[in-house]
């Protein structure tokens, strides 16, 4: 059978399936986006019942998932209580008797029943009226049993509506074993290279995927999907790899060859700080990127307050001192502004142009500030969204700076190429450590540069977790705070009630603090509803001092900096994500001062809420934080992952097949290494299996 022929019979529309046809299809493609035979193919099951085992019936307990027993059938009783009928049947094994209940089909099981002979009874216990029992459970006669049960049995995920049309579970199951009968190994053809099915001895594609659907025994389930996790991962690592590559040899990269008056006089006269050995490293790394002649997509990763804006100025240097210009691109018009000032205050006295351009900004002030920006007169933009407008042109863009880049999609990043005859330097940055794991999944195909260590003389932030019932001496703290002069931030979840989520609001905590703090202290408030002037307003007067606590939705989030700000209340913490906790927990610790986050919470709160707010407290550590945040919630939940376009895995877990996705890495370099075109002929079957993916990438892998 020749290959096409192969690949379409998995193509095959999945209601030419004995056993489906038209309604059943179309129910399986609305439900479970099951279209053809391949599609069915890839809905592995999430568990097994363990068919082989059979229990005693003083062994079955209240809380056991499926079970299945021997007995005899007793009797059997029709009962009518009012409008409702049940059929009740009694099994007896030598240890004790239990109850079986039918609501519906009473007729045709009735019929079916044949009391004094022995069954096999396997369903879910359930209690009713104190009593354990069966509810529609399966029935064999026992001695006719099939297959099924004394095997491992799959469970398949399925809907309300396909479990009536009879496409439950075990009606899933029954298509998956017709379409394994109408289909060969030649169908489901092997896409690893040999030499990595001999390196691990793994079972081949066709038998894998076979008996995950249709187990022998839990050795061989194991086997089987240890062999697809691997694959999922592998072809994962080389369609990231295979982008990196692709770039690397298609998108000329700019030199920046001069490290020129620009960067060495900011370095050795105004830089007022030493850099930390991580800043410099990192500095070193992309200033080689610089050279290479290829395109830097980097990755920083540096923890709240690490110091990623100088190093994003020092490589906004570089490419000025080699006759480009440069951008920061920011999510809010707060962090750009925050930018704009760092920036300014950094460079003082130093012949450089920095400029701000954010949706606010209109008129003639905009009109002007376009027109410098395409004459070459602006050296570095810093900005919102606003940058990737149409009208904004520059006069030549060398390198592109993107501050919290999860907040920003690839179809918006895309605009800002496509301003230029050349493709500038990129440098992601993010205050959101990203878990290795994620990093080499997601990120894989971006060099990555890490600030691990935080500069002199920031203190540890001490996290406290308190009860609303403790408010009276939180409020007593945040006093102390403020008679030695310090500033607090206090964060709501909300910004007007909520009539179905008992948390304290904005207005509400507003007031609050008003009653306790006022007229002795200034209190701001700031929230996403507010004009940007307003908001700047109030922003400012507290980075000025003027308000000494201020209450704030999330807006304050990332890149506000107030060092005099050393207290951080988080109001119904519980509420918040832990990558949002670190980085509110990241406005205060940025002074001399000894700083405090103290999360306040209810005293209702989930197992996992508890985890949340009890690791905060324990660890300062953002890569621990988000390490946990992966176990905890999964990568499909962690923020920004979800625009990668290359995480779907099926049954790998990235969170709890590490080491499974270092091997295929490492897998996935060495053999790009050795033959980067895959042209090999046991190469073949791979390289087809890529291109065909290759189709859903298109081309914003340049775009990091």
């Amino acid at each position: 059978m020749a290959a096409s022929e192969r690949i379409s019979k998995l193509l095959t529309p999945i209601e030419y399936l004995k056993g489906v046809g038209p309604q059943r299809a179309e129910l399986l493609k609305k439900e479970l986006e099951l279209f053809h035979f391949g599609d069915l193919i890839q809905h592995y099951p999430f568990r097994y019942f363990d068919r082989s085992r059979f229990y005693s019936i003083n062994e079955i307990q209240a809380d056991a998932y499926y079970v299945q027993f021997k007995a005899l059938l007793k009797n059997v009783n029709l009962i009518n209580a009012g409008r409702v009928k049940r059929l009740v049947a009694i099994f007896q094994d030598n240890t004790g008797s239990m109850e079986c209940v039918w609501f519906q089909g009473i007729t045709w099981v009735q019929k079916a029943l044949k009391p004094g002979a022995e069954y096999i009874v396997f369903g879910k216990p359930t209690v009713f009226q104190g009593r354990l029992n069966f509810t529609h459970p399966e029935l064999e006669l026992s001695g006719t049993e099939n297959k099924e049960s004394a095997s491992f049995q799959a469970v398949y995920s399925s809907t309300e509506k396909l479990k009536t049309r009879g496409l439950d579970s075990k009606g899933l199951g029954k298509l998956v074993k017709q379409l394994f009968s109408e289909i060969q190994p030649s169908d489901i053809p092997e896409i690893l290279p040999a030499s990595i099915i001999q390196k691990y001895k793994l079972l081949s594609r066709f038998d894998a995927i076979k008996q995950i659907h249709l187990p022998e025994n839990e050795t061989v389930i194991q086997k089987a999907t240890a062999r697809m996790k691997y694959e999922e991962l592998f072809i994962t690592q080389m369609r990231i790899l295979g982008l990196k590559q692709g770039r690397d040899e298609t998108v000329q990269g700019l030199l920046f060859p001069v490290l020129g008056d620009k960067f060495n006089n900011f370095y050795h006269r105004h830089l007022r700080f030493q850099l930390t050995g991580a800043q410099q490293r990192v500095l070193k790394e992309i200033r080689k990127d610089t050279l290479s002649g290829k395109q830097m997509n980097r990755l920083l990763q540096g923890d709240v307050g690490s110091g990623k804006t100088v190093v994003a100025l020092m490589s906004c240097l570089m490419s000025i001192d080699n006759g480009y210009q440069a951008c920061v691109m920011a999510p809010t018009e707060i962090l750009a502004n925050q930018h704009l000032i760092s920036f300014t205050e950094m460079m003082q006295e130093q012949d450089i142009r920095v400029s701000l351009l954010t949706g606010s900004i209109k008129g003639s002030t905009r009109k002007n500030l376009l027109e410098e920006l395409k004459n070459g007169e602006i050296d570095i933009l810093i900005g919102t969204h606003a940058l990737i407008e149409e009208h904004v042109q520059f006069k030549n863009l060398g390198l592109v700076v993107i501050d919290e880049q999860h907040r920003f999609g690839v179809g918006q990043r895309a605009k800002l190429w496509e301003k230029n005859q050349h493709w500038p330097h990129v440098l992601v940055m993010t205050a959101t450590p990203i878990p290795r794991t994620l990093a080499m999944t997601i990120y894989g195909d971006l060099d990555v540069s890490v600030i691990d260590e935080l500069p002199p003389g920031r203190k540890p932030i001490t996290t406290m977790h308190k009860f609303d019932s403790q408010r009276l001496a939180v409020f007593g703290f945040m006093k102390k705070q403020l008679e030695e002069g310090r500033q607090i931030y206090v964060v709501y979840p909300l910004i007007e009630e909520s009539e179905k989520m008992d948390y304290k609001d904005l207005m509400d905590g507003y007031e609050s603090i008003s009653r306790e703090f006022a007229p002795q202290y200034q209190i701001g408030i700031l929230n996403g509803r507010m004009k940007a002037a307003d908001k700047d307003y109030e922003m400012q007067r507290f980075v000025k001092g003027e308000t000494k606590i201020m209450v704030a939705t999330t807006v304050i989030e990332v890149g506000v900096n107030v060092p005099n700000a050393s207290v951080m209340v988080v109001e119904s913490a519980e509420r918040f994500g832990l990558s949002q906790l670190h980085q509110l927990r990241g406005r205060v610790g940025r002074g001399a001062s000894k700083s405090y986050c103290i999360l306040m919470s209810g005293t209702k709160l989930s197992a996992e809420s508890r985890q949340r707010l009890k690791v905060m407290c324990d660890t300062n550590d953002g890569f621990e934080i988000a390490e946990f945040d992966l176990k905890l919630r999964g990568p499909g939940n962690i923020e920004g992952t979800q625009q990668s376009g290359i995480a779907q895995l099926r049954l790998a877990d990235i969170t709890k097949d590490k080491q499974l996705l270092t091997l295929a890495r490492e897998d996935a370099i060495v053999l790009l290494k050795e033959d980067p075109r895959l042209q090999a002929p046991e190469m073949a079957p791979l390289r087809n299996y890529l291109d065909h993916l290759k189709k859903d990438i298109g081309s914003w892998s340049r775009i990091s």
